[in-house]
């Protein structure tokens, strides 16, 4: 399904950068919005020229976020490679020095579909910006020479307070980089599972450092959504520690049932929590007037939007679907 660009990162405006010679009223100041580079086969400069001019245009030192899209990244079949991409980041880190938050691959369905999105290893980047307050990457696919598409390999990093992964099928290695990470900031964190056809390889076990709460002392507000497996997903956390700590739990986006809320109300307390969001589910309406009786009452925010139709043309299944797959 499709889903649209971006319009804010780290609380401010996307603002796209514009063509050579395009009439724009003046830029804003560097530091007020985030700066969105993206390029077309269409347009009259290719990424890397627009990236040096956009180094050259806006004071880089002033600049707080950042938006990368189709030219910096899309599909072997289009313009795009994420390890190059990375070799500008790393080299322009010392010239980005205020950088605080950065989204990566910013594209639509109609641009490149999310699981044809060629990802890498993208902990070269949070290296070689140590000060980097969040982070989200959207697809997670491999090229098709071979390459392993998007990994994270295990690393400190201090200041990292949101990391976001938008995925169709997020791999497993990607779960075990960043369990296996140093991250005592990290606050929020937003796990697309997706789907096993488009790539999922991670299971409820290994989300097992993250629910047991061994891992990632700062976290409060958690994201395992868009999972073909989700009622499996959320008997995890009905019994998971970390959930004691939690002010947001985000659930939604995939295929939750009724079974998956049973195991969600008869776990441990949630009482506790600011909100839950279940956007996107497949719950009866007496399950569903269940959750907000248990819950609303006490305070806590329950997001039942968007119960869609299933699917009748699943002949193998029971019609249910991800918000994000292929």
């Amino acid at each position: 399904m499709a889903f649209p660009h971006i319009k804010e990162l780290h609380g401010l405006p996307v603002f796209v950068f514009p063509l050579p010679g395009e009439d724009v009223p003046e830029l804003p100041e560097p530091e007020s919005v985030a700066w969105k580079l993206v390029r077309r086969e269409s347009d009259p400069e290719d990424f890397d020229e627009c990236w040096d001019r956009f180094l050259d245009t806006v004071d880089p030192a002033r600049v707080r976020a950042l938006v990368l899209g189709e030219g910096a990244y899309g599909s072997e079949l289009d313009v795009g490679d994420p390890g190059t991409t990375t070799e500008w980041l790393v080299a322009a880190a010392d010239r980005l020095t205020g950088l605080q938050a950065l989204y990566l691959a910013d594209l639509t369905f109609e641009e490149c579909e999310l699981s044809w999105i060629v990802q890498g290893d993208v902990s070269p980047i949070l290296e070689a910006y140590p000060r980097l307050r969040e982070l989200g990457v959207r697809g997670s696919g491999g090229g098709f020479d071979g390459e392993p598409g998007l990994r994270f390999t295990p690393l400190r990093h201090e200041h990292l307070q949101t990391l976001r992964f938008d995925t169709g099928g997020l791999p497993a290695e990607v779960v075990h980089g960043l369990v296996a990470s140093d991250l005592p900031a990290l606050e929020h964190l937003d796990l697309w599972l997706g789907e096993e056809y488009y790539g999922r390889s991670t299971s409820v076990e290994d989300l097992a450092p993250i629910l047991d709460g061994s891992r990632l002392p700062a976290l409060r507000r958690l994201g395992l959504q868009n999972a073909d497996n989700q009622d499996e997903v959320a008997a995890a956390v009905a019994s998971a520690p970390v959930v004691a700590r939690l002010t947001a739990l985000h659930l939604g986006r995939g295929t939750l049932g009724d079974e998956g809320a049973e195991a969600l109300l008869t776990g441990q307390p949630l009482l506790h929590l600011e909100e839950l969001d279940l956007h996107h589910h497949f719950l009866s309406d007496e399950m569903a007037e269940r959750v907000r009786q248990a819950l609303e009452p006490h305070g806590v925010k329950v997001d039942l939007s968007g119960k869609p139709e299933p699917d009748e043309d699943d002949e193998d299944g029971d019609g249910r679907y991800v918000v994000a797959g292929e």
